[in-house]
């Protein structure tokens, strides 16, 4: 069973924030997320860290305005998740803004698989519309050190515009624009690929404001009508929440919630049927990038960008139709690939055990499954299981490709370098996160690598770490737990890094009963209270017994015109009356 703890914080930082005049609700919050001041709260447009601090950045900015200026053709080559297709988005969109010819590519991962790899750049080279002068890539390219040489070699020149770690060599491209290479100083490591190339283009609209450029127009390209999109990405690829991201996010939430995306965004919500005015960060995350990601996932992103980057609605909407459809089908795939993972499971861990004594990973692989969905399957037998998982599926010939997803004390990356260090020539190429990464591997090595990469995992967790531990905000009283709280959670920003917050009390069940054939509808009373609270369990039909230990979120539940407080239940635990 997992363990339950209440978050720390700083004395110092509640009362600072308190005496601020946030109540002690929020205070307690904002200090366990390691706020320390009430500026740090700021979410205006100027608090954003200058463009000024990003390496390389300004030199990026002068070059582009020199290709802009000289009609240079540039190609975007963009990577297939959320976070390149609105980096891809943010960056056609802002450069038309500034007048330059630029078109994109992104590459179809079952074919050319991620990043700039000499087959696109030959792809790109021999574009109906004639060789690019400039290719600009997107959320990938800090690793491409072949695809840059050949591009080199055929004269293009590469601008690499990346948020991912480097490697021990760089690319030899023409700029590098990356928060993580060595030698750049900016504060904020995490911002995402959209982030990257978002501050790109602020360097670049100053560029062309100190050449002149607007003079004639008369005015400026607005680039904050971009940040729905850095928004977007940003949440949906999973970056660390620091105040910098944060500013962004909820700056393109505002953007969205008066009802100014752009057309595909609005789109992507009206066929999830959601309020664009009640959007959070919940709906960036699991209602919108997972309908983008799906185009990458089982198609072509293309379709993804194009619904990003047309301002045409009814085009948006067909578009948008067409990925939710896509969505629905990922789920059946994901939905079967899972049924059939758990069912061999038990036979994988006694392997893994017959062979390293223990389970400390957990490495599978099947010829049948969806390579782009695999990443998904590790995720989902990751909240499981609570280890390291990679799942593999069939890639080029001979060849199988993996997606991992890792838990908070296990660096996914780093492991899988020390295995490629350990046992050359096993890995044929790998990168990513701390959290996820992706690798391939010949066909005839699995075994060998999942019984390597156990041998690693042992070396770097303790059993404690395979022990999920839920971290929550400790307990309301009946004065804290209201409606007010709910509307000013659901205002504020959270996320990976800055987790949104919960709460865990005793409750007695009062009531139950099924809706919709499989979540469970509550009537919950407080232990040594008298109130009670309408609850919603997801996800699980099954009726709760008399009494439970539950980790909880609140919410404000609007019904028939009503708005009430409902509680959404993430965690449940018996509790045995013989305890009390």
């Amino acid at each position: 069973m997992p363990n339950i703890t209440t978050r720390s914080f700083s004395q110092h930082a509640f009362n600072t924030l308190n005496q601020y005049g946030l109540p002690s609700v929020l205070a307690r919050i904002y200090a366990a997320r390691g706020i320390e001041q009430p500026q740090q709260l700021e979410t205006e447009l100027s608090q954003l860290l200058p463009f000024e601090q990003l390496n390389n950045v300004s030199r990026m900015a002068a070059l582009l305005a020199d290709a802009i200026a000289g009609q240079k053709r540039l190609l975007i080559v963009a990577d297939y998740d959320s976070d390149g297709a609105t980096a891809c988005a943010v960056a056609i969109r802002a450069l038309r803004k500034f007048g330059a010819i630029v078109d994109y590519l992104v590459p179809n991962r079952f074919e050319y698989g991620y990043g700039l790899t000499p087959e696109i750049v030959h792809l790109a080279a021999t574009s109906p519309a004639g060789q690019p002068d400039i290719l600009i890539t997107v959320d990938n390219g800090i690793a491409s050190v072949e695809g840059v040489q050949e591009a080199n070699q055929l004269g293009m020149q590469v601008f690499i515009t990346d948020h991912h770690l480097p490697a021990d060599q760089l690319p030899a491209a023409a700029v590098i624009v990356n928060p993580n290479q060595p030698g750049c100083n900016f504060p904020s490591k995490h911002l995402a690929g959209v982030g990257v190339i978002f501050y790109v283009m602020l360097a670049l609209r100053a560029e062309l404001r100190k050449r002149g450029a607007f003079i004639a127009a008369g005015k400026e390209p607005n680039l904050a009508s971009l940040l729905d999109l850095v928004a977007l990405g940003t949440v949906a690829d999973v970056v660390r929440l620091d105040s910098n991201n944060r500013i962004l996010v909820q700056q393109g939430l505002q953007r969205i919630r008066k009802g100014r995306a752009c057309a595909g965004i609005n789109a992507l919500l009206q066929v999830a049927k959601r309020d664009c005015r009640q959007v959070s960060t919940y709906e960036l995350g699991f209602i919108i990038g997972p309908r983008l990601n799906a185009a990458g996932r089982l198609d072509d992103m293309t379709l993804g960008i194009e619904c990003l980057i047309t301002d045409d609605e009814s085009r948006a909407s067909q578009l948008a139709a067409q990925l939710d459809e896509l969505n629905r089908q990922r789920r059946e795939i994901e939905a079967d690939m899972q049924s059939d993972a758990l069912s061999k499971l038990a036979t994988v861990v006694e392997t893994q055990e017959s062979a390293t004594g223990s389970c400390y990973s957990l490495c599978l692989y099947d010829s049948s499954w969806h390579q782009g969905v695999i990443g998904l399957l590790a995720s989902r037998i990751k909240e499981k299981f609570h280890r390291p998982v990679i799942t593999f599926a069939p890639g080029n010939e001979g060849e199988i490709k993996g997606s991992g997803r890792s838990i908070p004390s296990f660096h996914l990356r780093d492991a899988l370098d020390l295995v490629s260090k350990r046992y050359p020539g096993l890995i044929l190429k790998f990168g990513g996160h701390a959290a996820a990464a992706g690798l391939t591997v010949h066909e005839q090595n699995f075994e060998r690598f999942r019984d390597a990469f156990e041998q690693i995992t042992q070396a770097l967790l303790t059993p404690a770490d395979l022990t999920r531990v839920i971290e929550t905000d400790g307990e309301l009283d009946e004065a804290e737990l209201n409606l007010d709280l709910a509307y000013c959670l659901a205002d504020s920003v959270w996320g990976q890094g800055f987790p949104e917050p919960s709460f865990n009390a005793h409750f007695y069940v009062e009531s139950q009963r099924v809706v919709g054939e499989k979540h469970l509808k509550l009537r919950l009373k407080k232990f040594d209270s008298h109130c009670s609270y309408d609850a919603i369990l997801f996800f699980q039909a099954e009726l709760l017994p008399p009494m439970i230990n539950a980790v909880f979120r609140v919410q404000a539940n609007e019904y028939n015109g009503n708005t009430t407080l409902q509680l959404l239940l993430e965690h449940w635990f018996p509790i045995d009356p013989m305890t009390i």
